[in-house]
C-alpha cells in the first residue's frame, strides 16, 4: 500500500488552489502599451491599401478650399484662420468621417466579436485604430499647410507646431469619430454622423470667426478641432504668444482624453451586445 499526501489529491483545496495559480501564470494579463502597438501595426497594415486614395481625397479637398477662399480673403488674421482650418480639416476628414465609417461597419459585420476574443484591453483597440488612421493625415496636413502659407504669403517659420497639433487634434476628433461608429445602431447612421461632424469642422474651422454670428461662435468653441486651429493660427504672427498656444493645445489634449475614454466605453458597450 502506498501513502499519498492529502494535499495532492485531486479533490483537495490545496490542489485546486495550485491549479488556479498555474493557470493564472500561463495567461498573464495583457498590458496596454504592447497591445496598443500590436493593434496599431495591424491597423496600419490594413489601411495601407487605401493610403493613396485617402491622402489624395483629404488633401485635394483642403487645397481646393484654400484656392476658393483666396478669392474672398486677402490676408491678415482671416488668412491665418483659413490656412490653419484647412490644414486641420485633413485630420478631421479621417478622424471623424472615415473612422466613424470603419467602426460602424465593424460593428455591423460582427468584427467586434473578433476583437472581443483577443487578450487586449478595449482602450488598445480604440487607440490603435485611431492612431493608425491618423498617421495617414500627416503628409496631407503638411502639404496643405505649406501650400496655404505660400498662397496667402504667410511665414513657414513655425510649421513645426503641427507636430503637436496633429496628434492632439487627431486624438480629440478620433474619439468622437469612433464613438459615432460604435454607438450608431446602423452603419448608414454612423456615416451620416461622421459626415456631419466633418462638415461642422469645415464650416466652423475654416471660415474666419470674426464674420460669424455670436451663436455660431459659441458652437465653434464646442468643437474640439477649434483649439488645434487656434493654436496653429497663433503661430503665424511675428511674435506668437506661446502661452495661448500651449493653452489651446492643453484644451485639445484634455478633450482628447475625454473623447477617447467615451469611445472606449462605447466599444465595451457594443462588444457585449
Amino acid at each position: 500500500m502506498s501513502v499519498v499526501p492529502a494535499e495532492v489529491l485531486p479533490g483537495s483545496t490545496r490542489a485546486v488552489t495550485e491549479t488556479v495559480r498555474g493557470a493564472a501564470e500561463l495567461a498573464p494579463r495583457a498590458r496596454l502599451w504592447p497591445s496598443l502597438v500590436a493593434v496599431y501595426r495591424a491597423q496600419l497594415s490594413r489601411a495601407r491599401v487605401a493610403r493613396i486614395p485617402l491622402l489624395f481625397v483629404a488633401t485635394f479637398q483642403s487645397v481646393g478650399i484654400l484656392i476658393m477662399m483666396r478669392g474672398v480673403v486677402d490676408g491678415g488674421s482671416e488668412a491665418e484662420s483659413v490656412v490653419a482650418g484647412s490644414a486641420v480639416l485633413v485630420v478631421a476628414f479621417v478622424a471623424l468621417n472615415l473612422l466613424a465609417q470603419y467602426f460602424g461597419q465593424l460593428r455591423a459585420s460582427g468584427g467586434l466579436d473578433h476583437y472581443a476574443t483577443l487578450p487586449v484591453p478595449p482602450a488598445a483597440v480604440v487607440l490603435g485604430a485611431a492612431g493608425a488612421y491618423a498617421s495617414f493625415t500627416v503628409p496631407g496636413t503638411l502639404v496643405t499647410a505649406v501650400f496655404g502659407c505660400v498662397l496667402f504669403g504667410l511665414p513657414l517659420t513655425h510649421l513645426w507646431v503641427l507636430a503637436a497639433v496633429i496628434p492632439l487634434a487627431g486624438a480629440a476628433l478620433s474619439g468622437l469619430g469612433a464613438a459615432f461608429g460604435l454607438l450608431a445602431p446602423r452603419p448608414e447612421l454612423a456615416t451620416v454622423l461622421g459626415q456631419l461632424g466633418m462638415s461642422a469642422a469645415l464650416l466652423l474651422g475654416v471660415l474666419p470667426p470674426d464674420r460669424m454670428p455670436e451663436v455660431v461662435r459659441f458652437a465653434r468653441d464646442l468643437l474640439p478641432s477649434t483649439y488645434g486651429v487656434e493654436a496653429f493660427a497663433r503661430t503665424f504672427g511675428p511674435d506668437p504668444d506661446w502661452a495661448f498656444v500651449l493653452g489651446d493645445l492643453a484644451v485639445c489634449a484634455g478633450v482628447g482624453v475625454v473623447s477617447l475614454a467615451a469611445a472606449t466605453w462605447a466599444y465595451r458597450r457594443a462588444a457585449v451586445q
